[in-house]
């Protein structure tokens, strides 16, 4: 059980863990190939300078970033220094921990206990990031996990998004509030607020508008949003989830950040982690900016959203090499 709820504190079986590894692990696979796949190609090799450059390289090329790499590739010549033998096996070792230690911080599953109701979240992003598929999954997520859900149909700019979400809330069976295109978003999400609080809803998730985080006057929108809100929940929105395209590599960076300093992100959701080679960008966006990442979407099937579980996330990049702990080794 990787989302913590006042309703459902069952854990996961070993069958369900299996299930997701293994779903997880078939998905990554074009990152697992671009870097862990190609350090492999490095065993057996001298471990020197002109190897660390070819490790810089490969790190470089996943996107894991500037800051991340130069952090792993300190923990790689501590390592060295610890050891008269240079082993390029225990390379995977020191990257699998090094790895953790740049995720762990960033691994901070959505917590429910004592929280309001309903619980409402802002998702926000560009276009074309999946925003409101990544909706319809959240809501089938959050209804398995027992909660009751709606959805708020936000985005009256894009003429088919509201049909989008209605369908969604069908398939799901959860209540969609909306009005006509063209409406103002923040009295949509404010209407949604106030039946969500009729019907005693638990969670309210709210779709908005894709916008550039250089079109000032949208993101002007945003803060709107929040300031009517709190006209009836003055903690609300609890969670600005914003969802980002793994596949843009660096650039989600610049678009975090912009977000971020407008409106306060509290939450990431990555989507296209499947057709990417650049899922080494989390990497990026922990080391950076330290910003919890909530879930991770792998496909387009409702179970290919999952959330973010470092060790699993680990597990399935770097099998089938499986890593030593280097802390148990003499």
């Amino acid at each position: 059980m990787f989302f913590k709820s006042k309703k459902n504190q069952n854990t996961a079986t070993k069958g369900e863990y299996s299930s997701v590894f293994s779903r997880l692990k078939s998905r990554l696979q074009r990152t697992r190939s671009e870097l862990i796949g190609r350090v492999g190609q490095l065993l057996g090799k001298p471990v020197n300078e002109d190897f660390m450059d070819e490790l810089e390289t490969l790190l470089l090329a996943a996107d894991v970033g500037l800051r991340a790499t130069d952090e792993i590739l300190e923990a790689v010549r501590n390592d060295l220094s610890n050891h008269e033998m240079a082993d390029s096996q225990r390379i995977f070792t020191v990257l699998y921990e090094q790895m953790q230690t740049i995720l762990t911080p960033c691994m901070k599953p959505l917590n429910l206990d004592n929280s309001p109701s309903p619980f409402v979240i802002l998702t926000v992003g560009v276009n074309g990031v999946g925003k409101t598929t990544s909706i319809g999954k959240l809501a089938h997520f959050f209804k398995s996990q027992g909660h009751s859900v709606m959805l708020a149909a936000g985005d009256t700019f894009r003429a088919a998004a509201t049909e989008q979400l209605q369908s969604w809330g069908k398939t799901n069976d959860v209540p969609v509030i909306a009005q006509h295109h063209g409406a103002d978003s923040a009295s949509v999400i404010f209407d949604a607020l106030a039946a969500a609080k009729a019907r005693q809803i638990d969670i309210l998730i709210a779709d908005t508008a894709g916008r550039l985080h250089t079109q000032q006057n949208l993101m002007a929108e945003l803060k709107k949003v929040k300031r009517v809100l709190a006209k009836l929940d003055e903690q609300a929105p609890h969670e600005v989830l914003m969802v980002l395209d793994a596949s843009i590599g660096q650039n989600a960076l610049n678009q975090v950040r912009e977000f971020h300093q407008h409106i306060g992100i509290n939450g990431l959701l990555l989507t296209k982690l499947d057709g990417t080679a650049k899922g080494g960008i989390l990497f990026t966006l922990a080391s950076e900016l330290n910003i919890p990442i909530r879930f991770l979407g792998v496909g387009e099937s409702l179970e290919d959203l999952q959330p973010f579980v470092v060790s699993e996330f680990l597990n399935a990049l770097f099998d089938p090499f499986t890593p030593t702990p280097a802390s148990t080794e003499e």
